[in-house]
């Protein structure tokens, strides 16, 4: 099993969802983050004076997969989330090594 982690540009996500809902992937959590990359920080005004900004808000989504749908899935936010510009995000994947669902005890793919 996999977790793949996909930091996006938050106007992206319900596209996103919509896509993975699509391909009967249910299961995700959402977090709104602040991060940077390559983007350069901005200056702006506020209450007349000058702020840099150099953190940008970002949503991370979080998916667990069995290791056969890893690649549909990486292509699937791929799709969805690439604009070409800078900012688009990051993936990011990680070898899980066991999920137990709390409410039953599940254990490995049926806890899926």
């Amino acid at each position: 099993m996999k977790k793949i982690e996909a930091i996006i540009r938050p106007g992206k996500l319900e596209e996103l969802k919509a896509k993975l809902n699509q391909m009967e992937v249910r299961g995700m959590t959402v977090y709104h983050v602040m991060g940077r990359g390559l983007q350069q920080e901005v200056k702006q005004y506020y209450r007349g004076q000058e702020v840099s900004v150099d953190l940008f808000p970002k949503v991370k989504v979080e998916v667990i997969c069995r290791d056969h749908w890893l690649e549909r899935i990486v292509a699937a936010i791929m799709e969805t989330c690439r604009t070409g510009a800078i900012g688009d995000g990051k993936i990011f994947i990680y070898p899980v090594e066991e999920i137990i669902r709390i409410s039953s005890g599940e254990r490995g793919d049926a806890a899926l």
